[in-house]
């Protein structure tokens, strides 16, 4: 069997999906040794990255998102003539025509409009909302199989496009905690984290309003430690913090590396995730096996997948995120200890190598319902 993977969003750089892509690559190569693999990548990874015999790599240095995707991708896989090609995002070329496996690792851009959405102006917006419903459509509709992350973007998916759940798999993803790095005196505790991205529907105008309050009820300063990549949704929330007076209880770190990261989470009294809308929610996973607290949006996707060990909230109520952190600054000794060794131990069920043999598994059956001609 003959697999192409498009691995030109692999790497860090590309946040989740990169994150992904880097996972399913090692996995896969570690368990299968007797199926054939071709890598399409960026020119970034094309000379440093080292594969088993069986794995080809294919220079595809070209953007995602982009005209050029459309007009030479479909060409560059016809020239390797795969069996199947896995596609780990929604943007399969609208005139591919070859069989495929999609990965729809959320449904967010369906659900997020409107101008705090966007860095465009109104014209550009609407044209690329009219892309993304083509290109997502497409995807979708002319995949031999889905690959979803949990049961809540499945349930998401089959309502919104009508197909039949039998054609959408669940592959929950890994997590992997590599040996904190020493912590540095960035942000003095006691202190909560967020990590991720700044976009709207990250939820964090109310997170912050919500540390703001707790400052007011406690007395304990608490401090409110954000990691995120620099980019204009960050510079936004440096608006927002001006306009909160929140600039003391907020301290915004910038991007981390994994290893600091983690050390952040670590020392830290808990990782609070107010999002309204999420496919997984990894970081949650990496901020308990680190070894702290986890505080979550009472939302279906954080329910399916951190179960019980999570503090939820409602995450459109200032006073529920607040009273929450309220709450967990109150967990200590014994029952902290325990609570952080029961969140390590249900952790170890998310394993990228379990991911990785459960998406050869959907390749394999894929490819012979193709040879059956179903």
């Amino acid at each position: 069997m003959k697999i192409l993977i498009d691995g030109r969003l692999y790497g860090m750089e590309n946040a989740g999906l990169g994150r992904y892509l880097i996972n399913l690559v090692n996995e896969l190569s570690k368990v299968d040794a007797k199926n054939n693999y071709i890598l399409l990548l960026r020119k970034k990874y094309f000379d440093n990255l080292n594969l088993p015999v069986n794995w080809k790599k294919v220079l595809a240095d070209f953007r995602h998102y982009s005209l050029m995707e459309q007009i030479k991708l479909p060409d560059l896989i016809g020239k390797e003539n795969p069996d199947i090609v896995h596609f780990p995002h929604f943007n399969v070329p609208v005139f591919y025509s070859g069989k495929y496996i999609v990965t729809i690792h959320d449904m967010l851009m369906h659900k997020s409009v409107g101008s705090e959405a966007t860095t465009l102006s109104p014209p550009l917006y609407f044209f690329k909302r009219l892309g993304y419903r083509l290109v997502f459509d497409n995807a979708v509709k002319r995949s031999r199989a889905i690959i979803v992350p949990s049961q809540s973007v499945k349930e998401e998916l089959t309502k919104s496009y009508k197909i039949p759940e039998n054609k959408v798999f669940v592959t929950y993803e890994g997590v992997e905690v590599k040996i904190a790095a020493p912590m540095r005196e960035t942000v003095k505790k006691p202190y909560f984290v967020y990590a991720g991205n700044a976009y709207p529907h990250k939820n964090l105008k109310r997170l912050i309003k919500a540390v703001v309050l707790l400052n007011k009820n406690c007395n304990q300063s608490v401090i409110l430690a954000i990691a995120s990549s620099r980019g204009i949704f960050t510079r936004r929330l440096e608006k927002i913090l001006r306009a909160q007076k929140a600039g003391e209880y907020v301290k915004l770190l910038g991007f981390l590396p994994d290893e600091e990261l983690f050390a952040l989470y670590g020392n830290s009294i808990g990782f609070v995730f107010p999002s309204l809308s999420e496919g997984f929610g990894l970081p949650g996973l990496e901020a308990m096996a680190s070894g702290t607290l986890v505080l979550a949006s009472d939302i279906a996707v954080f329910k399916e997948i951190y179960k019980d060990h999570a503090f939820y909230f409602n995450p459109l109520d200032v006073s529920s995120i607040e009273k929450t952190m309220e709450n967990v600054l109150g967990v200590g000794g014994t029952l902290r200890t325990e609570e952080i060794e029961r969140a390590k131990n249900f952790v170890k069920r998310y394993s990228w190598a379990k991911m990785a043999k459960e998406t050869l598994k959907i390749y394999e059956e894929s490819c012979n319902s193709i040879r059956s001609g179903k």
